[in-house]
């Protein structure tokens, strides 16, 4: 989805964010967005390690192919 932005793209976006947030609330807005994506990944981090866990829990003692 983002693959094709480039710089000219995120230059563009930073700027439009400038105009509507203006300049003392973008450090707030960058750290949330920061700590949104960091929780996300380890959400998803929680969730995949979850469902490793039970698949081996699952296939303990068979025989694989």
């Amino acid at each position: 989805m983002f693959n094709n932005i480039g710089v000219s793209g995120l230059i563009l976006i930073l700027a439009i964010a400038l105009i509507v947030f203006g300049p003392s609330k973008l450090p707030q807005l960058g750290r949330a967005f920061g700590d949104t994506l960091r929780e996300f990944r380890n959400s998803t981090r929680n969730i995949m390690d979850e469902g490793e866990r039970e698949h081996l829990i699952e296939n303990e003692g068979k025989k694989p192919f």
